[in-house]
């Protein structure tokens, strides 16, 4: 009978030839992310997809433009951000209210948001309605596949302003993944509701005529907001600071700060599209700002 010992065990490992060693190790996997990220309000499923996300260079050229090299530097370097690049996440959310599965955006193309939507175990033709927050392509992108509807059997609905703004850039994107879609599209102004429990706001700005939609189920709320917000540092601690890829920067600092504002008095959740995934998150007052606040498990208990 052979007796093991702390010993004799340690002698052994050290005997193994370092050439299996190697062997024996697991091979390296790279950095992975989830697809999706589910939660409940109230007697909803509320869900958040990854359907892009991309490492993009020199970020005070599209944040900040207002203010010099130091200050971006300063706010990045407090929040240990590097200065010289920046990663962006492009999260569409899909609801199920228990009558209708709704997708709030779709990404830039239809390949990714039919395969983030089949990691939460969604197909495409199980969506009832599609509703936008705005009308840029990051947004528009995934509604048609090789020039089809990629939602087959939904209906659509989108801000009356920001419909009629694109329609008359005469833009390209807008004109193959939108316009086609028009009889099956409903128009909305503030304050409209298209299904129970889902209401449109107003947030212009980011664009001409930018919408957020407020969930609410069973007394509890949550804000789906696309864009007004497009970074957790450099548009919450700084909403005053100007973003390249906002239509009218003043009018959309305004409503940077009205929003910001309200979801930190209501304390109300917030999906933001561009936020880390998974992209849902709180907000709190910090001096003349705002810190985001990821989502734990808040709304999973």
């Amino acid at each position: 009978m052979t007796t093991l010992t702390r010993r004799s065990i340690l002698a052994s490992a050290a005997a193994i030839p370092l050439a299996q060693v190697a062997r024996a190790s697991a091979p390296m996997l790279g950095a992975a992310e989830p697809r999706f990220h589910r939660v409940t309000l109230g007697d909803m499923d509320v869900t958040t997809l990854l359907a892009d996300t991309r490492v993009v260079p020199n970020p005070h050229t599209i944040f900040g433009l207002n203010v010099d090299d130091a200050a971006f530097s300063e706010t990045s370097e407090a929040a240990n951000l590097p200065t010289d690049t920046s990663r962006f996440f492009f999260a569409p959310t899909i609801v199920n209210t228990g009558a209708s599965l709704v997708l709030f955006d779709t990404g830039t193309n239809g390949a990714d948001i039919v395969l983030a939507l089949a990691a939460a175990g969604y197909t495409p033709d199980q969506v009832d309605m599609v509703m936008i927050t705005h009308m840029h392509g990051d947004h528009i992108g995934g509604l048609m596949t090789d020039g089809t509807p990629t939602f087959p059997n939904a209906e659509y609905a989108a801000g009356t302003v920001e419909y009629e703004a694109w329609a008359a850039m005469d833009n390209d994107l807008f004109n193959a993944n939108v316009r086609p879609l028009a009889d099956k599209m409903t128009m909305l102004g503030d304050g409209d509701t298209v299904l129970p429990g889902i209401t449109a706001e107003a947030a212009f700005g980011h664009t001409p005529g930018h919408m957020t939609f407020a969930l609410e189920s069973s007394g509890k709320s949550l804000l789906v907001a696309g864009d007004f917000a497009n970074h957790y540092i450099w548009s919450l601690a700084r909403p005053d600071w100007e973003v390249k890829f906002d239509m009218d920067k003043s009018a959309a600092a305004k409503t940077r700060r009205r929003m910001l504002d309200r979801l930190a008095t209501e304390r109300m959740p917030f999906i933001g599209y561009h936020m880390p995934f998974p992209s849902l998150g709180y907000v709190e007052r910090d001096g003349n700002g705002y810190t985001y606040a990821p989502e734990s498990y808040q709304l999973s208990v």
